[in-house]
């Protein structure tokens, strides 16, 4: 695409060079600039990109977009000039890659906690109705054939509009997104028009980020205002006290869902045990009798949010659910590890207070004897809900070993200490090694036990300071097993 086309119809300050230098591609990391690419100069957290112009033409930039012109720069680079860099990237990135939102049905999700549950059984939904449905989420990147490591739960928005055209490339009809704050604050899903938002819950975490529960609501309420008047549908939880928040600019049609609250759709008389739930869907007066094999309250929200997007696009209910009744299950959300041990192991991803204290009261309602609880708080992250996340394992378990999750750059002794502030018993141990805190699990518990390992689910690598190890909760919790039993 021509440079001149691709700044059309945006409103900039100068363009100094050609206008009509090809451009091959967008890129706002010096180090991944290619030949022919646009290199987006924008002030970041940490870094500001026009230090890094140099190496951008070095690598192959043939045009730049920043906020100062640069006199001394190579007259073969056309220098583009913008006050707010940042602030027409995804324009740009819309541009580049033709509006591919446009193209699909898009649905995003948004939410404290259920988001990756959700994205894949709407995934699942879609593509057992054969309308190819792309990912984009917390453990991976769907597209058509092709699967990419995730870097980000969401991607920077040049990124994600690259896999949305890419999506279309490969004959999806829909695409599924999960939308954090921090991606709605930072502009990732700028040019992407969804046609279904979804707002699943809202509970304490990311207030390093955010600072309050208040700036953090109006985070997840701007994908809401931002949805098209005529062809968006907010669909949310009525039962969030957050419900009313998210909604106060939504322009769009809403749909509610609920299992206290009168809604639009509703679940009534659950029924739940280890092998799986049962309820009763409400939807315009008519009562459908459903079962599927994930276990929990919180996973009949997450089933609501996935029936509604379902209905958003035109999938008749008993279709929906008899889709759904099959589903697998999610890769690190309340998995179970194999043993021979007669213990109940399982491993989930929970990692705030209120996910890991809705994975907690629906283990203790399948428990016949102790459970034990082995998790701990990531380095780098909100330190204010260490204590609470304390104060919810120990309420919620039999006994509780504290370990790392991911330290990153803080002392993992100092971030259990933390953690530990909100314990008020002596049901509890700490072992920062996760491997031995795992094996001391195995050690304490008896034939009959449950064991929650929680805070890591699907992830495959723990992060400390200056390294990255391999590290799988379910593989290590196996191999222990294993090792037990022929010990």
């Amino acid at each position: 695409m021509k440079l001149k086309k691709l700044f059309r119809d945006l409103s900039i300050e100068s363009i100094k060079g050609s206008k009509e230098v090809e451009i091959t591609g967008l890129c706002a990391n010096s180090k991944l600039v290619v030949p022919g690419n646009l290199f987006i100069a924008k002030k970041g957290g940490h870094y500001d990109g026009a230090e890094f112009i140099s190496e951008a033409v070095s690598a192959g930039a043939v045009a730049v977009l920043t906020d100062l012109y640069d006199p001394f720069l190579s007259k073969d680079v056309t220098q583009v000039i913008h006050p707010d860099v940042a602030s027409i990237e995804g324009d740009l990135a819309k541009i580049f890659y033709d509006s591919p939102s446009e193209s699909l049905f898009t649905v995003g999700i948004t939410g404290t906690n259920g988001k990756t549950t959700s994205a894949y059984l709407i995934k699942y939904l879609f593509d057992s109705i054969d309308k190819p449905c792309g990912l984009i989420g917390s453990v991976e990147y769907l597209v058509g054939s092709h699967r990419y490591e995730a870097t980000h739960t969401t991607p920077d928005v040049i990124t994600n509009q690259k896999l949305l055209r890419e999506m279309i490339h490969e004959t999806c009809e829909a695409a599924v997104m999960e939308v954090t704050s921090h991606a709605l604050c930072q502009g990732r899903v700028e040019g992407i028009q969804f046609n279904v938002a979804i707002f699943a819950n809202l509970t304490q975490d990311h207030l390093d980020y955010h600072g309050n529960m208040e700036a953090y609501a109006e985070s997840k309420a701007s994908l809401f205002s931002g949805l098209d008047p005529k062809s968006g549908v907010a669909v949310v939880n009525k039962d969030s006290p957050w419900c009313k928040k998210v909604l106060e600019n939504c322009p769009a049609t809403v749909f509610t869902f609920a299992i206290d609250e009168e809604a639009d759709l509703q679940a009534r008389n659950l029924v739940l045990t280890g092998a799986g739930s049962e309820c009763e869907i409400l939807y315009k007066g008519e009562v459908y009798p459903f079962s599927w094999n994930l276990v929990g309250r919180f996973n009949i929200y997450n089933l609501l949010g996935v029936i509604s997007a379902g209905l958003c696009y035109g999938i008749k209910l008993p279709k929906i659910l008899s889709v759904l009744k099959t589903s697998p299950l999610v890769a690190g959300r309340l998995n179970t590890v194999d043993n021979d041990l007669g213990i109940k192991i399982y491993v989930d991803f929970a990692h705030t207070e209120d996910a890991l204290r809705n994975v907690l009261r629906c283990l203790s309602e399948l428990k016949s004897r102790k459970l034990i609880t082995v998790f701990g708080c990531g380095g780098d992250r909100d330190r204010s809900k260490r204590p609470l996340m304390g104060k919810a394992a120990e309420e919620g378990s039999d006994y509780v070993i504290l370990t790392s999750d991911n330290p990153r750059s803080e002392n993992p002794q100092a971030i259990c200490d933390e953690v530990l502030t909100g314990f008020e018993g002596k049901d509890f141990e700490v072992e920062v090694d996760r491997r031995l805190a795992i094996r001391r699990a195995l050690d304490l518990a008896e034939e009959g036990d449950m064991i929650l390992i929680a805070g890591k689910g699907h992830e495959t690598y723990q992060q400390f300071a200056h390294r990255t190890i391999e590290f799988n909760d379910q593989k290590i919790a196996a191999e222990l097993c294993a090792e037990k039993i022929h010990a």
